[in-house]
């Protein structure tokens, strides 16, 4: 079974979804038939590096609500995560460009290490302040998890991996995707959001391919090509 989960590094769900979904692979009884795939998402594909002002002001802005306002709803939404044993700071996170986030993901998918790597981004976005489209805080990133340097810095000057981001996105836009987290089975059942760890496990439940009935061959039988 492959699940698929399309997220962004800046998306505060997306690190609680994480969260609940290891939850609920823990009590799933076939964990140890479960491939996770993390797919790229950029909820904000124009942002600079880093943008000049705190996500309060400028969340406020887009939304059209007042910073007191947005300050507020990051504190229960950090609330709502310290219920998942996870510090998110959104008072200092600070926001930018993820692109290069992705492609260092997908480098890591190549090492078997990405879940490690998108764990040590979520972290750094959230935990640490750090700005996660700046090459230097990548390269730490990278190497905290144990990526090769040679190859994190070949990719920070290349355009490697581009085209996976993109194909992902291109995805999640044939899916219909617009909100992250967004979690697929097999390509055949899919959940959105955060949803609470018993949610994900009736999920993947439903998603479990149906057992085969053994069969024992080698006796006489007719098929289309005759008897």
């Amino acid at each position: 079974m492959n699940v698929e989960i399309w997220s962004d590094i800046a998306c505060p769900w997306c690190y609680v979804g994480k969260r609940r979904f290891e939850k609920a692979l823990a009590e799933y009884e076939h964990a140890d038939e479960v491939t996770v795939t993390w797919r790229s998402f950029e909820l904000d594909p124009g942002a600079p590096v880093q943008y000049d002002e705190d996500n309060a002001t400028r969340l406020a802005r887009k939304y059209g609500t007042s910073r007191e306002q947005m300050a507020a709803m990051e504190g229960q939404l950090a609330q709502t995560a310290a219920g998942e044993a996870l510090d998110m700071r959104l008072d200092t996170a600070q926001g930018g460009n993820t692109f290069d986030g992705h492609r260092l993901v997908h480098l890591a998918e190549r090492h078997g290490k990405q879940d490690e790597m998108k764990e040590r981004l979520f972290r750094a976005y959230f935990t640490e302040g750090a700005v996660v489209g700046d090459h230097d805080t990548l390269l730490r990133a990278a190497a905290d998890v144990g990526l090769p340097e040679d190859e994190v810095r070949e990719l920070l000057l290349t355009e490697r991996f581009a085209e996976e981001v993109r194909e992902d996105e291109r995805t999640a836009s044939q899916f219909g995707i617009t909100g992250v987290p967004f979690f697929v089975v097999d390509r055949k059942i899919a959940a959105s959001g955060a949803q609470a760890p018993e949610v994900l496990l009736d999920l993947l439940r439903q998603g479990r391919p149906e057992p085969k009935i053994p069969v024992v061959t080698g006796g006489d039988a007719c098929g289309p090509d005759g008897c």
